[in-house]
């Protein structure tokens, strides 16, 4: 647990069918879903993933906090809620609460479970949602998970970074704790079919704050320039190769 960073500013997004009175995020009980799969599965994890985990306490143990990170492959986001000791909410597609059957209904079980958020990102208003989640979440104090490319890396390299990420951080004040996924790839290469056992390593950053551009979330420089400052963060800390280019786009060349 470090010590609370507070700055006067902060940033991800919300749906339309995301309503507080509808889906309290209260706080983690012992006996929280939460707590439970942590329990059960935790040890699993550790076992088949044997996460390193570096620089915890870089992670406010309070207050709202955004986690930004590289992403690599399926399994991030059930690696990153299960090393951290607060709950991470983040956003995620719809499909994966939708399914059908045994698998369907456990896989829903477990992202909800976790903190996942299900948005429709297809639709045109997919941004807009996103980030009102992300910005409600950080109004409760809790700490929300963004992958700022926006999709996952094609080709294990790191792309360029999405404003939203600068937009949440702005206009909520919330710190940026960047964080970088390493090794994920090599368990479950191309993201598809169940990942092999192996080793990796979760590093965290220090919190970085951006009160110097307080009122300024809808200046485009700026909202670059923070996305860029948080994306050499997550470079550093990764050691990927840079690509000043979105990974849609590399995706659908």
């Amino acid at each position: 647990m470090c010590n609370r960073v507070r700055p006067p500013s902060i940033v991800l997004t919300c749906t339309d069918s995301y309503r507080s009175s509808d889906n309290p995020l209260t706080p983690e009980g012992p006996l929280s879903r939460f707590a439970l799969i942590k329990a059960v599965l935790g040890p699993i994890m550790r076992l088949m993933f044997r996460p390193q985990v570096e620089g915890a306490e870089h992670i406010p143990g309070d207050g709202p906090v955004i986690l930004a990170g590289n992403h690599l492959t399926f399994i991030d986001s059930m690696i990153l809620p299960l090393v951290c000791d607060r709950q991470v909410f983040f956003i995620g597609k719809d499909e994966y609460v939708t399914g059908k059957g045994f698998k369907g209904r456990l896989m829903a079980w477990f992202f909800t479970g976790v903190g996942m958020i299900p948005v429709d990102r297809d639709g045109g208003r997919g941004g807009v949602a996103a980030l009102m989640t992300g910005r409600r979440i950080l109004e409760e104090d809790k700490i929300f998970g963004i992958y700022p490319e926006g999709t996952r890396s094609p080709d294990g390299r790191l792309y360029r970074g999405r404003t939203g990420i600068a937009r949440l951080t702005l206009m909520t004040g919330a710190p940026v704790v960047p964080f970088a996924m390493i090794g994920t790839d090599k368990l479950q290469p191309g993201g598809a079919g169940l990942p092999r056992p192996g080793k990796v390593t979760v590093r965290f950053g220090k919190p970085m704050e951006f009160s110097r551009y307080e009122g300024m979330d809808r200046d485009r420089y700026v909202l670059r320039a923070v996305t860029d400052s948080v994306m050499a963060e997550v470079m550093h800390l990764s050691g990927q190769e840079y690509v000043d280019m979105y990974a849609t786009k590399a995706k659908a060349a």
